[in-house]
């Protein structure tokens, strides 16, 4: 029971407080100005005095709502506890008022012992208020029973055969000392918020400036902010199912529709619509958490990417909510507008889900790993992400009429079935390597010129979107919002693309150049080193010298030269000492010697490139650095 109660205390934190969240979401809701347009008095200054009341009264129940919020979890407890015994009270004295009423109907004020009927409403009676009692003692944690007896002065009257005219006013005074009694509780306690408002702000003051975030975020840990709404939502969408469950609406609509009308009716608020953002978010990181124990097992699950924990489609989710304002949208409008954007936070679901994949996938064919359940998972998943973002995009141009903002929305999942696609290519690649054997000769150029079609591609498509945009913009509707989001697509989406391409490009030029004025090693010259690449450690049936004598194959040297342009064992540079490459080359160590010890061992930095022992660890290498 003691290791259960810690679980019971963290649900117990989040239930107890979700209540609080629905009345400041009702309050939200209520039109007071509608209601006080309608009210109707005698006189101006009565008008003018009932709508004081109700304003006030609207803004005490967004205070009173706020701070339940706010307590301490043993605070908000009590607090039940206690409206909970106010509400036996309250039935106990409903039980006595329909007994006494009862009573006088019957018109019997003899013994009760000589009228069965009558002794049988009596029994019930006693036996209920009994109860009522024992409860609110037990609530309150005391044993003084009789605070919490005064509805039984009727039934002891009655005992007694008090006159059946005499019990009606007996309960009334039974209700005025109960009532005596909550009120005497209420003014002893009537300064406790007073008294932890000033604890707390107390705390506020002498805390650090620095300190503040980390009071912040214990605060965000200990009321469990995120499951907290994320309950709150799940409650409101439940009982938006229930509500329009059976309508003519719904049976029209269609399941899809149904859901999804209930879904914009819980995003009439700013409580709801942060309570959708983090359902948002936890579902969000179930399907990536899927993805992984589907590709890796549970083992994959430790990898704790924060851009693969669905936080990204969360925050997206709350920034185009309050960036096209969902919030002051009508039903229908709200409907649509959520559908599109619960689009684009599944697209970029799935593009997170490609970024999973793609790892996984090429290290199967490069590891030359033989478990095939491992590679059937990770190639349909593959055929799931490069087939389902089109599905997608085909769908949604069947709904709505071609525009900008459905332009991205369809580039997007074309942008995710291309990557998935170049993936697969290169996975494919690796995999006839182990079928033949034997390394493909070339293997590093094609791994460098698919991925190259693929940026290309995914170039030209940013490049189709951004023409459109402007075009339409022009020709069409210009906005400030349009014109944002073209310069902010056009940055990321073109030029930073076109940058790093034509940045690998040079890199990729240079480090060929520089190998091709390398010397050849002769037969007779590999065959008196007799040794293995440093890089990849395999034998070595064709090498280039550097120049500061040492051999390497030519495809791995010019890898290395993508990093940096120092020798992999000595650090000197990659480049000639002298105007004639070839007197350099002659005037390099002889091959046959062992260079000095400190040229025999790699240095720290180099070690991890080293370690690439496998021809398979050789093809993961190119594919990484051909991009």
């Amino acid at each position: 029971l003691a290791a259960k109660m810690p679980r019971l205390e963290e649900v117990a934190n989040v239930v107890l407080r979700v209540p609080s969240i629905l009345v400041l979401d009702m309050l939200y809701k209520c039109d007071i100005d509608s209601f006080t347009d309608h009210l109707k008095a005698r006189t101006e200054d009565m008008l003018f005095k009932y709508k004081y009341v109700i304003w006030n009264m609207y803004y005490l129940g967004h205070i009173v709502s706020a701070m339940v919020l706010l307590l301490p979890l043993g605070h908000i407890i009590q607090l039940y506890l206690h409206v909970l015994c106010a509400l036996l009270l309250y039935m106990g004295h409903q039980i006595v008022r329909d007994y006494v009423r009862d009573e006088a109907q019957y018109g019997y004020d003899g013994a009760l012992f000589l009228d069965p009927p009558a002794l049988n409403r009596f029994v019930t009676a006693l036996t209920s208020q009994i109860i009522v009692s024992t409860l609110c003692a037990f609530l309150m944690r005391t044993q003084h029973v009789w605070l919490f007896s005064a509805h039984l002065l009727p039934l002891l009257a009655r005992v007694v055969s008090v006159r059946l005219d005499w019990l009606l006013s007996l309960s009334s005074v039974a209700m005025m000392i109960t009532g005596a009694e909550v009120a005497v509780f209420l003014l002893a306690n009537f300064f406790v918020p007073y008294r932890l408002a000033r604890a707390a702000y107390r705390e506020i003051m002498v805390t650090e400036l620095l300190r503040l975030m980390a009071v912040g975020v214990s605060v965000w840990h200990g009321f469990a902010v995120p499951v907290l709404f994320s309950v709150f939502w799940y409650v409101l969408f439940g009982v938006q199912l229930v509500t329009n469950y059976g309508t003519v609406t719904a049976v029209q609509q269609g399941p899809l529709l149904y859901l999804l009308t209930s879904v914009s009716e819980c995003c009439a608020s700013p409580y709801s619509l942060l309570g959708l953002t983090f359902v948002v978010s936890y579902t969000a990181l179930g399907l990536l958490s899927l993805c992984k124990v589907y590709l890796g097992g549970f083992s994959a699950l430790q990898n704790h990417n924060v851009m693969h924990r669905g936080v990204t489609e969360g925050v997206t989710l709350l920034l185009l909510a309050l960036q096209t304002g969902l919030l002051d949208m009508a039903s229908l409008q709200r409907c649509f507008l959520l559908f599109i954007i619960l689009f684009i936070v599944l697209t970029s679901t799935l593009q997170s889900m490609s970024e999973i994949t793609e790892p996984v996938v090429l290290g199967l064919g490069a590891s030359r790993n033989r478990s095939v359940l491992k590679h059937l998972r990770g190639l349909s998943m593959c055929g799931f992400l490069m087939v389902f973002p089109g599905f997608m995009a085909y769908k949604i141009s069947q709904i709505f009429s071609m525009d900008f903002w459905l332009l991205i929305l369809a580039s997007s999942c074309m942008l995710t079935s291309l990557q998935v696609t170049g993936t697969l290519l290169i996975y494919s690649l690796f995999m006839v390597e182990v079928w033949r054997g034997a390394a493909l000769p070339g293997l590093d150029e094609i791994v460098y010129y698919v991925n190259g079609v693929c940026r290309v591609l995914e170039f030209a498509v940013a490049v189709c979107v951004v023409a459109y945009g402007a075009w339409e913009s022009l020709w069409g509707e210009w906005s400030w919002m349009g014109a944002s989001v073209i310069i902010i697509h056009s940055y990321c989406n073109v030029w930073l693309r076109a940058q790093s391409g034509w940045k690998s490009f040079l890199l990729r030029q240079e480090a060929a150049r520089k190998i091709s004025v390398l010397p050849r090693a002769s037969t007779e010259q590999l065959q008196d080193h007799n040794d293995v690449c440093a890089i990849c450690f395999q034998d070595m049936t064709s090498a280039v010298i550097t120049y500061c004598g040492h051999f390497f194959h030519g495809t791995c040297l010019r890898k290395w030269l993508y990093v940096q342009e120092t020798c992999p064992m000595c650090h000197a540079s990659i480049k000639p000492s002298s105007a004639n490459p070839k007197a350099a080359a002659d005037e390099a160590p002889p091959t046959h010697q062992n260079p000095p010890p400190s040229e025999q061992q790699p240095s720290p930095e180099t070690h991890q490139e080293e370690e690439q022992g496998s021809q398979g660890d050789s093809d993961e290498t190119d594919y990484k650095y051909s991009n």
